[in-house]
């Protein structure tokens, strides 16, 4: 093993971000273990596919088990060591979340216990956490800096999110773990889960039919193009590995939130299409704007998002078009 080669444990490694990091890892010549439930959340072939993208590398190794059935897994008892372990695997969606709530508890709360339980056993040192910028709800104060308050979650996704940043941070408290939480906004781009609204849209649209937007249009998002946090999650891996006694939460984001209406409007504008729009009310566990105070990431990590969200549209169109995924309703 050459002195910078790494071994990372993945989470989630079958997923939209997760299967771009563990690429990233891979094609750098990294060892990725990985683990993912395959849940039918959305249509399995996604995910699959994927997979299929990573197993195109010796390098990596994959095991289907669920957070809670960490134990089982293979390299639990093995020889093998982790570097660091990068936390992706979480049962995501707002407003699932709202219907069925004791299902992220078990999943995001518990499974993250058993995350941590697997750090310990393993003797891992370095442990990178996906949080959400859901976690800071309806605050009124933008842009989001990572030491506002974070304790009036309006979705059970996002509390649950909050719950493990505090678990984390006991397990960094007893075990010594360094630990980055790195908070999300609005992930978009290429494998992006097709339940997502920016994938709907372009199907419908596409097609002819008319979209939905909830509210008036004026809610925004700060979208991220993923290449971009692929390169602020590996920023903090290394950061993690290089330090100790670290417990930091960091936002990642683009920076430019853009308003809902506007986003649709760009996406008909290069699909070249006439604007079909229905408004309906807003939707339980949505929160106004996101906007990220990206200050902190810039000053640990370096982090610069790189690709606008035109330019990640862009790609993210020719994408859709190069492998025909449909949008999941």
């Amino acid at each position: 093993m050459s002195v910078t080669e790494k071994t990372f444990f993945v989470t989630g490694c079958a997923g939209f971000i997760g299967s771009h990091v563990a690429e990233r890892l891979l094609s750098q010549g990294h060892n990725v273990y990985g683990i993912d439930n395959l849940d039918p959340f959305y249509p399995r072939k996604v995910k699959e596919d994927n997979l299929n993208i990573l197993y195109n590398y010796s390098r990596f190794h994959f095991e289907k088990y669920s957070l809670e059935d960490i134990r089982s897994c293979t390299w639990y008892n093995s020889n093998t060591t982790f570097d660091c372990i990068i936390h992706l695997a979480a049962r995501a969606g707002v407003r699932p979340s709202i219907e069925r709530p004791s299902d992220y508890i078990k999943s995001n709360i518990l499974g993250t216990q058993e995350v941590i339980n697997f750090a310990e056993k393993k003797q891992c040192e370095n442990l990178l956490f996906a949080s959400s910028s859901s976690i800071y709800g309806n605050l009124s104060t933008l842009p989001f800096s990572e030491d506002m308050e974070a304790s009036k979650p309006i979705s059970p996704y996002a509390y649950t999110k909050r719950t493990n940043e505090l678990q984390l941070y006991e397990a960094h408290h007893r075990m010594g773990l360094n630990v980055c939480c790195l908070r999300f906004f609005t992930v978009f781009g290429p494998r992006q889960r097709p339940d997502l609204a920016i994938c709907k849209f372009i199907d419908l649209i596409k097609r002819g039919q008319s979209i939905s937007l909830y509210g008036d249009g004026s809610t925004k998002r700060d979208y991220t193009f993923v290449e971009d946090i692929v390169d602020g999650v590996l920023s903090a891996t290394k950061f993690l590995m290089n330090g100790s006694g670290i417990y930091e939460i960091i936002n990642l984001g683009g920076g430019k939130p853009i308003a809902l209406s506007n986003m649709a409007d760009l996406i008909y504008e290069k699909l070249d299409k006439a604007p079909k729009i229905e408004y309906r009310p807003m939707q339980e566990g949505d929160v106004n704007f996101t906007h990220a105070d990206i200050t902190k990431a810039f000053k640990l990590l370096q982090y610069q998002p790189k690709v606008s969200f035109s330019a990640g549209l862009d790609r993210y169109i020719e994408w859709l078009n190069e492998n025909g995924q449909r949008a999941d309703f």
